[in-house]
């Protein structure tokens, strides 16, 4: 089973069991909803904690979660620095030009005359579009905006992106 990370546990909140999280989910709305469940990993353990969402609520840059049974900021200690993730079967599936992370990364990247440029080692979020890292096996990495006067083709399940090489984008 494929497990992915939605969120990082960086501290507790207040004294009834509420913790403090840093998301690197898209949908929190969905992922922090009352009543869904998160697989806690501590440490090195491969058993995650199940735990269900019993309140979500943003206060800074962090999401704020309780889960049910864990009601004192005793209980809750100790999942400080874990790690909150779903399991494949938990993801959404997203619209045509949408993607998860996880099915762009490693996908080696093609001009449109079939020449590699490299593979997708890395996505950075800019606010206006994602920036994928494109690394050659020789050289230097490439930044490639993820917009569409530029990637031309995605094949997931090919784990293939054309792109138009642009003036200076690979410079």
């Amino acid at each position: 089973m494929n497990w992915y990370n939605v969120g990082k546990i960086v501290n507790t909140h207040g004294i009834l069991g509420e913790v403090r999280v840093i998301s690197t989910t898209d949908f929190p709305e969905e992922r922090y909803a009352i009543g869904n469940k998160l697989s806690l990993f501590l440490g090195d353990t491969k058993t995650p904690l199940v735990l269900t969402v019993t309140s979500h609520r943003q206060h800074k840059n962090f999401d704020l979660l309780k889960f049910e049974g864990f009601l004192t900021i005793e209980m809750v200690q100790g999942f400080r620095n874990g790690i909150l993730k779903v399991t494949e079967y938990q993801l959404s599936d997203l619209e045509g030009d949408e993607y998860y992370f996880h099915e762009i990364m490693d996908c080696t990247v093609y001009d449109l005359v079939g020449q590699e440029i490299g593979v997708v080692t890395d996505i950075l979020q800019t606010g206006a579009n994602d920036v994928w890292t494109v690394t050659p096996t020789k050289g230097k990495a490439h930044y490639i905006p993820y917009i569409e006067d530029v990637v031309k083709e995605i094949d997931i399940d090919k784990k293939k992106i054309v792109i138009e090489v642009m003036d200076g984008l690979l410079s």
